[in-house]
């Protein structure tokens, strides 16, 4: 297989799961919390984080810019660019750090440790992105911020990142042995049978 195909297979596997990413968007987005009904849980970085375990950070942080700038054109246009740059930022930083740490120990317990500190880091990046883009950019006043940090804000996006570390942890090794398969390459033609 040449090295062009082998691109070629790879870019076409990465537009499936940006798809995919943004069909889980549409069919399953539900609030946690009642007083903080803004934010939504949804499982679009789950393909994503697929995505950047096949193929490195670096693929996956390509992966979580399309998708985002996709999210936001025909998702979520009402959040303007500051969306996009919100999820960017939040699950780039996700990506790089479990996507590092997997690609250097290709092992169960790496992807745990890499999917547990990048939980952590996207949960973390929201603090001050809420204090600056909500602030600045949505209008919300400061103290209305500060005060969802801990009631609302953190928890949200620690149960999110967990949640959709669990699903990804659970689907990984199904949904790698279903790309391993080389989609550019013909299939060899059956003879006619007589």
């Amino acid at each position: 297989m040449t090295a062009q195909r082998t691109y070629i297979d790879r870019l076409v596997k990465l537009g499936m799961l940006t798809a995919l990413s943004l069909i889980l968007v549409y069919a399953i987005h539900f609030p946690i919390f009642p007083s903080a009904s803004f934010l939504e849980y949804d499982m679009a970085d789950v393909p994503i984080l697929i995505g950047t375990f096949l193929y490195g950070p670096w693929w996956g942080l390509g992966l979580t810019a399309v998708v985002s700038v996709l999210q936001w054109l025909l998702v979520s246009p009402q959040s303007l660019w500051v969306g996009a740059v919100m999820h960017f930022l939040a699950t780039g930083s996700y990506v790089v750090a479990a996507g590092l740490i997997y690609a250097h120990h290709k092992t169960r317990t790496a992807a745990l440790v890499g999917m547990a500190i990048g939980a952590a880091l996207q949960t973390l990046m929201m603090i001050p992105m809420n204090l600056i883009f909500t602030v600045h950019f949505f209008g919300v006043p400061k103290e209305a911020v500060i005060a969802l940090l801990p009631t609302a804000i953190i928890p949200f996006n620690a149960i999110k990142t967990v949640a959709n570390s669990i699903i990804t942890f659970l689907l990984y090794k199904r949904v790698s042995k279903l790309f391993e398969r080389n989609l550019t390459q013909r299939r060899p033609e059956k003879e006619n049978e007589a």
